[in-house]
């Protein structure tokens, strides 16, 4: 596939600055730029690599300033990381997927599939699952029996959807991932522990996307829920009867323990851990490794630390912190000072 840079401003509704004929036919970073490649610099810390880069083609900000000439030429967009993303995923669908069911795939005869489907060798359909149209069963997963995956879904190589959970929409699950395994129920008895059953499901709202070797685990009674648009990192625990609410992103090593409510727009930097029955608002922002164990009431606030609480807060205890040897020091030179007078008196 080739695309011109008039083609591509055009698309991403952008201002050409040399050639507007030049062609690409690949992606590449800027860093590692070369002839017929397509670049972006949306990070100052990059701008020296434009002077140097190989690429024909580079999307920067409008407002970004250049110290000299560049050799590639130049779209200039509101915002070069937005631009990329959706040339990237334009030229994604431009890619024919695959569309046939495998001789050496298990499909139970009371299964449902719908059109244009591609399910893979040695992948396991049971009993009652209905797969949406323009759906993929990559080799090797597994879908329990009565599942039920949406349209436009990607189940990659090695998931395990468990029994009854439910998938909607555009869906995408990376390879490793369980869905609906049991929750961590057990209860303390003067023997050992009693499994409780997890009886529950989980649910999986429209425009997700879940990372490789993440869990989400079945409710005990009722449904745990990822709600629409959610995007959750690789090696991600999300823990029985956990609501996870729209658009909220988390990074890798997150763990939401049992019963958790998470608010819409949250962002989650890696390895942040919650507590559980606890609530967290919208709009929250936790930075890496975090720990959450109370509720966070307040919409829109930035938090890190563990106990997590405001950034700012933390940040100048923070610095305090750092000076605690040498502050020290002086309180004890204090106190002989102090026991000094206290003895001349």
């Amino acid at each position: 596939m080739e695309f011109t840079a008039a083609q591509i401003a055009e698309f991403v509704q952008g201002r050409i600055e040399g050639n507007p004929a030049s062609v690409v036919r690949t992606f590449a970073k800027i860093e590692e730029g070369k002839p017929g490649a397509i670049s972006f610099l949306s990070n100052p810390k990059y701008t020296h690599y434009i002077y140097e880069t190989q690429s024909s083609i580079v999307l920067i900000n409008e407002d970004m300033k250049l110290d000299k000439e560049v050799h590639p030429t130049l779209i200039r967009v509101h915002n070069a990381y937005e631009s990329v993303a959706k040339l990237l995923q334009l030229y994604d669908s431009l890619r024919q997927p695959k569309k046939e069911i495998h001789p050496l795939a298990f499909i139970s005869p009371s299964a449902t599939i719908g059109k244009d489907c591609y399910v893979g060798a040695f992948a396991f359909i049971g009993d009652g699952v209905v797969v949406g149209d323009n759906s993929r069963i990559f080799p090797h997963s597994y879908l329990g029996d009565r599942v039920r995956i949406g349209n436009d879904c990607t189940i990659s190589p090695h998931v395990t959807v468990y029994h009854d959970c439910l998938v909607g929409n555009h869906v995408t699950i990376h390879s490793g991932t369980v869905i609906g395994a049991d929750g961590f129920g057990f209860a303390p008895t003067p023997e050992g522990y009693d499994k409780i059953p997890q009886i529950g499901i989980v649910t999986i709202e429209d425009n997700v996307e879940i990372g490789a070797n993440s869990c989400v685990d079945r409710a005990t009674m009722g449904t745990t829920i990822v709600r629409k648009g959610v995007k959750l990192d690789n090696l991600i625990q999300v823990a029985h009867n956990v609501e996870i609410g729209e658009n909220t992103v988390m990074a890798a090593q997150c763990g939401v323990a049992g019963s958790t409510k998470v608010g819409q727009w949250c962002m989650f930097g890696g390895q942040v851990g919650m507590a559980g029955h606890i609530h967290i608002a919208d709009r929250t922002q936790v930075g890496a490794q975090a720990g959450i164990s109370g509720n966070v009431k307040k919409s829109g606030q930035t938090i890190i630390g563990s106990p997590a609480w405001d950034a700012k807060g933390f940040m100048k205890s923070a610095a305090i912190f750092r000076r605690l040897p040498e502050l020290s020091r002086q309180i004890e030179q204090l106190e002989k000072e102090i026991k000094q007078l206290k003895d001349n008196h």
